[in-house]
């Protein structure tokens, strides 16, 4: 039995959210589940703890995923959590941003399954820096 981690779910999309909060509950991990960039970006700088790892969607309302990510590596806001896009952008522009951007991962939703999404999260937090 792997630990138990803090996973923190960033999309737009309600039903999405849901999907993923379960299979992650289900396994016993801590899921806070946020609907856009700005409740995240709002939870981690009034100190809401770091979670082990951060799912963010790429296309949001307000802000998006590459928005979201280049607050959080300009203010310094979760220095030590795995961030792993998770979207249905697959274009290789994006894919080479969020890299530049420190990205831990990038899973594209539509060529994955939620138990794979699960394993790959698991994987990439357990991964050794």
């Amino acid at each position: 039995m792997s630990a138990l981690y803090r996973i923190y779910l960033v999309d737009d999309d309600r039903f999405l959210l849901d999907m993923y909060a379960v299979k992650f509950k289900a396994a016993g991990h801590e899921v806070t589940a946020f609907q856009g960039g700005t409740l995240v970006l709002d939870a981690l700088r009034s100190g809401a703890a770091a979670p082990d790892a951060l799912l963010l969607d790429i296309v949001m309302p307000e802000i998006d995923g590459f928005g979201v990510l280049e607050a959080i590596r300009k203010e310094n806001l979760i220095p030590t959590t795995k961030i792993i896009v998770l979207s249905n952008q697959g274009q290789e522009s994006d894919i080479e941003h969020a890299t530049k951007l420190g990205v831990a991962g990038y899973i594209i939703k539509a060529s994955a399954i939620p138990s794979e999404v699960f394993s790959e999260t698991i994987r990439i937090i357990e991964k050794k820096a």
